[in-house]
């Protein structure tokens, strides 16, 4: 094949693979897309050096992380061309860890292979305080029987079985082998796909023990604040007038037990301007519902992210204070070696929290997670640990215009809720907002008269029953599964260097 039309094909190869990957995501959700979508990746990388092997894959991840963060441009255009370059890289690893066990067994790669991606996630998770978006594995956020065993192996597991289904294909096409070979020969895969899916039929039928249930009704309020008037000093008025407006709606419609605002939905420093806590306090008083709301709070000369609960009584009961900051958007990491990035992203400068706050209000206990922490798998363990029985995240996603970002983030939410087996409830300034049941499934979302949930206002009242069951596997032992993955891989190594 002459050298221009081999190139031509390798850089098609590595754009379906991107698109095929970018469609299996929010806003498509052509979730089966994920399972075939590396196997033209695979195509392009037969026969490759290592070097090449890298290159095509790092065009590849390029090409998706273009397609799946293009809203960070809303916020920095400058941002979002490092951070895709710099996400590229793990594609581009991935790709040269593959050139490198392609040629072993098809019983070592179907494993290994699977096992580095899931390493490489999980690398990018923690390195430079991790991005642990658009994990292979959210994009089943709707596919409710597979995604069960996440409370066993956490969003790890779940992208193993994807990988290692986009492995088993790819091996199947290219070496066209008959139905009973391909039974023989792939039995570790099928295994584990009917492992996942009687597992996950057992969990979604499983019915909890009416006896052992907490009753809370919640509302969420979703005020949608556009982001150029949540901090305009002539529009705290207007602002706070919204949530009052909304909040007394639910609160005498639905009389809830507790009622959830958005993150920093306050439009001022609680502590600096203390005439606008007040006003709360007072509205409080007036609807005899407990609140919980975000707002930029400050002592000791630092400010902080934080989520306050009011009793019914208008008593402050308890305050978090956000842990994992997002860097260069709420604080600049090495400030004095990255000063210039001040007129580049609209950095904050706020400190990260010490404890891991669990709030008490009536029967029940929870834990908030505020904006992006609810994309850190490792997180909501502590919580739980600490005794929260549900989890709350409060967020603003009004940064990222009427894209795709708020449905990326909404899928971790969903993962978190499979993983811990407790319910989450969001409340998000533009949506979007809703109650996830343990298994998962989506149980109500604020929305119009028009079915719109994104940059519309309004409130969501649900009746939730917590369970006092006990911790889940992934909550008590968190990543064990990175563990197994990782032994994988060692052995792998350690083969290659025998031979």
């Amino acid at each position: 094949m002459p050298r221009k039309i081999k190139f031509r094909k390798e850089i098609f190869l590595c754009l379906s693979s991107a698109i095929l990957l970018i469609l299996s995501f929010p806003a498509f959700n052509i979730e089966f897309l994920a399972w075939v979508g590396f196997v033209p990746l695979f195509f392009a990388l037969q026969g490759k050096s290592q070097r090449k092997a890298f290159l095509l894959s790092y065009l590849a991840g390029i090409i998706f992380w273009f397609g799946i963060i293009y809203w960070l441009i809303h916020v920095t255009f400058a941002g979002l061309i490092v951070l895709v370059l710099y996400l590229a890289v793990y594609f581009g690893v991935f790709g040269l860890l593959v050139s490198a066990i392609s040629h072993k067994p098809l019983a070592i790669s179907q494993l290994i292979i699977p096992s580095a991606w899931v390493l490489l996630e999980h690398l990018r998770s923690h390195l430079f305080t991790g991005f642990p978006w658009a994990l292979l594995a959210y994009s089943q956020y709707l596919n409710l029987p597979i995604i069960q065993i996440a409370d066993i192996t956490g969003a790890w597991g779940v992208s193993f079985l994807v990988m290692m289904v986009n492995v088993a294909v790819y091996s199947l096409l290219a070496n066209r082998c008959s139905l009973p070979v391909a039974i023989k020969k792939y039995l570790a895969v099928w295994l584990s796909i009917i492992f996942a899916i009687a597992y996950g039929y057992y969990r979604l039928n499983l019915t909890p023990d009416i006896y052992n249930l907490s009753p809370i009704k919640i509302s969420l309020i979703q005020g949608n604040i556009p982001q150029d008037l949540k901090w305009n000093v002539r529009a705290r008025d207007s602002i706070l007038g919204k949530y009052f407006a909304l909040t007394k709606q639910a609160a005498v419609k639905d009389n809830p037990d507790l009622i959830i605002w958005p993150e920093a939905s306050l439009p001022a420093v609680l502590e600096e301007e203390p005439v606008f806590f007040e006003q709360i306090k007072n509205f409080v008083q007036e609807i005899k519902t407990p609140l919980l709301f975000g707002a930029v709070t400050f002592k000791e000369d630092q400010y902080y992210n934080s989520a306050l609960l009011l009793s019914s009584e208008a008593k402050l009961l308890n305050q978090y204070d956000k842990l994992h900051l997002v860097p260069f958007g709420e604080y600049i990491p090495l400030r004095k070696v990255f000063r210039f990035l001040e007129t580049v992203v609209p950095i904050g400068d706020l400190v990260s929290g010490r404890e891991h706050m669990v709030f008490r209000h009536n029967a029940t206990t929870s834990s908030v997670l505020i904006c992006f922490e609810d994309i850190f798998p490792e997180l909501a363990p502590r919580f739980m640990k600490k005794g929260a029985q549900f989890l709350i995240n409060i967020t603003n996603d009004a940064w990222f215009g009427r894209t795709s970002a708020p449905y990326q983030h909404f899928q971790a939410s969903v993962f978190r809720a499979v993983e811990n087996r407790v319910y989450v409830v969001r409340s998000a300034n533009t949506g979007v907002s809703g109650f996830i049941a343990p298994t998962g499934k989506i149980i109500a979302l604020v929305k119009d008269a028009s079915g719109r949930e994104i940059f519309i206002s309004g409130y969501k009242t649900e009746k939730i029953s917590i369970p006092k069951g006990s911790l889940t596997f992934y909550t008590r032992y968190a990543d064990i599964f990175i563990v197994f993955c990782l032994l994988l891989v060692l052995y792998g190594i350690i083969v290659k260097f025998k031979k």
